[in-house]
């Protein structure tokens, strides 16, 4: 998902690329993709608290879209991927993954059941081609896996005032927690998703590509109403860090699988078949790590690899830390063995200090509104 350019990869731009240098966003990669990590006037902290406490608005057109089509899509993409989408009805989502048949996790991904012949996925950047050739090459005749990664934008508004950011623009609100909406916007058509990586109340928008650059316009004149802000990916990672919800690459991959990441009310355990059911069923019952919170009472910022002690012997890794703009203290997820309770201290290595944390149960904060 790179282009070369005079024997250089270069990295894709989202279709607001213009608009982020135009803010004088700080760019990085992300996944093959250009995109902004923040932007002047407060950095991370400060796009943070704009949603946590009113709105903030962010290009994650990076994320993958990919659709299944055919008579039978839906029961093709329940047989392969893990949770159950016979759960739900068209209209709505689902968080599912994408294993292999170790179990290891190939992508984590939003499932949009839009007809049991018709079914819209929303993988990770870095992973989109990997899950659609798997689906392709698992396909029946008469199911047709299509890669969408360029067709479609997507922008999350994101806090307590989302709903009226969207009303705003006349976009639907209001609807059920992972459920979605399409709708039209200015003769466009957008789906409006009640979904979001942060905790907060909020929306998932999937314009047309070419349609996203009005949308985002729109989108930030509302928000000024509010004193939101335009959000970069670096306040996204610590909303979601406060929530504990994985990352993958991190607290996900191909070495770190559903069942050690906790995530397990993912995966449909009834279900007849799903990739990597045998390897899973075995770890669920034989477990050796498993994902915990880490909330650092001693003064330091833990970071992805930094060593976990117990009593003063090995007992996992952190896979993600970060400092926490809300509680203004060091957290982190971490892989431990799994005898170790919430509540128990333990020290974590950072940068060869020891930095004593506790074991909690995510999320680390508690938001306004969540699901309702």
């Amino acid at each position: 998902m790179t282009t070369e350019t005079s024997g250089t990869t270069a990295p894709l731009t989202s279709p607001l690329h213009d608009r982020h240098v135009a803010l004088g966003a700080k760019m990085a990669d992300f996944g093959g993709w250009d995109m902004p990590i923040e932007y002047p006037g407060g950095g991370v902290v400060a796009e943070h608290t704009a949603v946590r406490e009113r709105v903030g608005v962010f290009d994650v057109s990076h994320l993958g879209k990919a659709s299944v089509t055919g008579p039978g899509a839906a029961d093709f993409v329940n047989a392969c991927l893990t949770n159950d989408v016979r759960r739900i009805q068209p209209g709505s989502a689902q968080y599912t993954l994408c294993c292999d048949e170790a179990g290891g996790v190939v992508d984590d991904l939003i499932v949009y059941l839009k007809a049991d012949d018709d079914v819209f996925l929303i993988p990770n950047a870095a992973n989109t081609a990997e899950v659609v050739r798997r689906l392709q090459a698992a396909a029946p005749e008469g199911i047709t896996v299509t890669n969408l990664h360029r067709d479609h934008g997507v922008l999350a508004v994101q806090g307590t005032k989302s709903d009226e950011v969207l009303e705003a623009l006349g976009l639907p609100t209001g609807h059920d927690y992972m459920s979605f909406v399409e709708a039209d916007w200015n003769g466009a058509p957008v789906i409006v998703c009640r979904t979001g990586y942060t905790g907060e109340r909020g929306y998932e928008l999937v314009p047309r590509w070419d349609d996203t650059p009005a949308l985002w316009d729109a989108l930030v004149d509302a928000i000024a109403t509010f004193d939101g802000k335009p959000c970069g990916l670096g306040a996204r990672d610590t909303l979601r860090t406060e929530m504990g919800y994985p990352l993958h690459g991190q607290d996900l991959s191909l070495q770190i699988s559903p069942v050690q990441a906790r995530a397990g009310w993912a995966v449909g355990w009834k279900k007849d078949a799903f990739w990597g059911k045998a390897a899973l069923e075995f770890e669920r019952a034989n477990p050796t790590r498993l994902m915990r919170g880490l909330l650092v009472t001693g003064r330091g910022i833990p970071r992805a690899h930094c060593t976990v002690s117990l009593n003063g012997a090995a007992a996992g890794e952190v896979t993600s830390g970060t400092f926490s703009p809300t509680l203004k203290q060091g957290i982190a997820l971490a892989l431990l063995e799994p005898g170790i309770a919430d509540g128990e201290t333990v020290e974590i290595d950072v940068r060869g200090r020891a930095v004593e944390a506790t074991v909690v149960k995510p999320p680390f904060v508690k938001v306004q509104v969540r699901e309702s």
